[in-house]
């Protein structure tokens, strides 16, 4: 296993996760649910941007 490899599975992991925050802030928003609901689904989705960029730079500063 190298040094890239577990970055990796960290990026693609926060990725699917991220991405399942914005279909359900779309879907939300066809069916016409409460704001509460939208907007949570925008903050994880927000939190989740911030989980990959936040990865990939302490990789590149410590190389895990």
């Amino acid at each position: 296993m190298t040094s890239r490899e577990p970055i990796k599975a960290v990026v693609t992991l926060v990725s699917i996760g991220t991405a399942c925050w914005v279909v359900a802030a779309i879907l939300f928003l066809v069916t016409g649910s409460e704001a509460k609901l939208v907007w949570t689904c925008v903050v994880g989705a927000a939190l989740g941007a911030t989980g990959i960029r936040y990865s990939i730079r302490r990789n590149r500063r410590s190389a895990i």
